[in-house]
C-alpha cells in the first residue's frame, strides 16, 4: 500500500482503516477527474452553440440561430456551475490521507471563466450578428 512497508504485525482494524483511507483518496481523485470531464463537456457545448450559429447564420428569421446558440451556451453554464458545486461539496465533505486535496478555489476560477466566456459569447452573438 501507499506509504507502508509491511502489513506484518498489524491487526485487522488497522488494515481496515488503511483501506478506508485509500478508498477516500481514490474517491477524491475520481471527483477531480469527473469535474475535468464536465468542464470539457461545457466547452463542447459552447463549441456546439458557436457551430450551430455559424451553420445556420443565414437562416430566417435571424433570431432562430441566435436562440439555438444561446440555448447551448446557457446549458454549458448550467453544466459547468453544477459540476463545480458538486465537486466543491464533495471535496469539503471528505478528507485526504495520502494524496493532496485538489484546489477547489482553482476549479471555481475555471468554472467562472468558462461561464463568463459563454456569457460574453451570448452577448456578442446577439449584439454583433444581425
Amino acid at each position: 500500500m501507499v506509504g507502508e512497508t509491511s502489513n506484518h504485525g498489524r491487526d485487522s482494524q488497522e488494515l481496515a482503516e488503511d483501506r478506508t483511507d485509500l478508498a477516500e483518496d481514490r474517491t477524491i481523485m475520481a471527483v477531480e477527474r469527473t469535474m475535468a470531464s464536465w468542464m470539457g463537456s461545457g466547452m463542447g457545448l459552447i463549441g456546439l452553440g458557436l457551430g450551430l450559429r455559424a451553420i445556420f447564420g443565414a437562416f430566417e428569421p435571424a433570431w432562430v440561430p441566435k436562440a439555438m446558440a444561446t440555448f447551448f451556451m446557457i446549458l454549458a453554464i448550467v453544466v459547468v456551475q453544477g459540476a463545480k458545486r458538486r465537486m466543491c461539496g464533495a471535496i469539503h465533505r471528505m478528507s485526504t490521507n495520502w494524496v493532496e486535496a485538489p484546489n477547489t478555489k482553482g476549479m471555481e476560477v475555471i468554472a467562472a471563466g468558462i461561464s463568463l466566456g459563454a456569457i460574453v459569447l451570448i452577448i456578442g452573438i446577439w449584439a454583433f450578428f444581425g
